[in-house]
């Protein structure tokens, strides 16, 4: 009698599992990638309500019960917000003061943080976390003596005193960490540079600086969103109509005798556009500094 075999595909149906994939389709990681994918839902959910409401016409945004797609999608939040409300020019001084801030103590903080790893001075390391120190207070505390300091030198609604205000405050940060990211880097490197003939600003520029731009990036994101985000500096110091940032701004809008939600979403739109593009922009940046920061510090 011939004996019969099953074929190939029939074979290898009643195969196990290769183990890679069978610890993909374990219950455990099943369920820790269901409690993940809730999670970001949950994390991601007010941006989604964010951006049905601004694009729902105002008889939608208070509609009961509410729901989340827009049946009727418009752009017209949009355009009052840009016709009918002075948004652009709180853009344009959110821009400028958080441009500039981040400009300046990027600069500051990278002679500050090249200087405490590279060269020997008698209280380097006190000095390094004094910096980190100073971080540790809330702005409320010291808001009060920053408006009697910059009102004394008549800084007061004016560019220069808020980006001032946002440079005081996230440089001390931004120096301890341009400080870890230094340490990271050898000093062999620069002295190699340095044998071969070069002189210390062309080692900085040509060896240090590119090896360190990982890291001046991620601190440059950070000194950014402070700055764009703050509202306690912009409020206090800039009273004016016309040099209020976002924040500020966007938060008057809740003073009106009606509360426009679709104006407001569609605002809230406008902000986190910005921030959002320079994030993704320097997202591999970002990764690499973070993670050439934790080497040392």
């Amino acid at each position: 009698m011939r004996r019969q075999t099953a074929s190939p595909l029939v074979a290898g149906l009643s195969l196990p599992l290769p183990k890679s994939v069978a610890d993909h389709l374990s219950p455990s990681r099943v369920a820790v990638m269901g409690l993940v994918a809730l999670v970001m839902l949950i994390v991601a959910f007010p941006l989604l309500w964010m951006i049905s409401t601004s694009l729902k016409p105002g008889a939608e945004v208070l509609a009961w019960p509410p729901y989340f797609l827009p049946k009727s999608p418009t752009l017209d939040n949009f355009h009052r917000l840009f016709t009918e409300t002075n948004f652009l020019t709180y853009f344009k001084n959110s821009v400028l003061c958080a441009a500039f801030s981040t400009f300046c103590a990027i600069v500051i903080g990278t002679m500050g943080g090249y200087s405490l790893t590279r060269f020997r001075y008698w209280g380097r390391e006190k000095i390094a976390m004094m910096s980190l120190l100073t971080y540790m207070f809330p702005p409320i505390v010291l808001i009060i003596p920053f408006f009697v300091f910059f009102r004394t030198l008549g800084l007061t609604n004016s560019y220069l005193g808020l980006i001032l205000a946002y440079v005081s405050f996230s440089l001390p940060f931004s120096v301890w960490l341009l400080r870890a990211f230094f340490l990271s880097i050898p000093l062999e490197l620069e002295e190699a540079a340095m044998v071969d003939g070069a002189n210390r600003f062309q080692a900085i520029v040509h060896v240090v600086m590119p090896l360190a731009l990982p890291g001046i990036i991620a601190t440059s994101i950070f000194t950014f969103i402070v700055a764009w985000n703050d509202y306690l500096f912009a409020r206090i110091l800039m009273g004016q109509e016309e040099l209020k940032t976002i924040p500020v701004g966007v938060q008057d809008f809740f003073n009106m005798a009606v509360i426009d939600w679709g104006l407001i979403m569609a605002a809230g739109m406008m902000i986190t556009i910005p921030a959002l593009i320079f994030f993704v922009s320097s997202q591999k940046y970002l990764i690499e500094g973070w993670g050439t920061g934790a080497v040392k510090g």
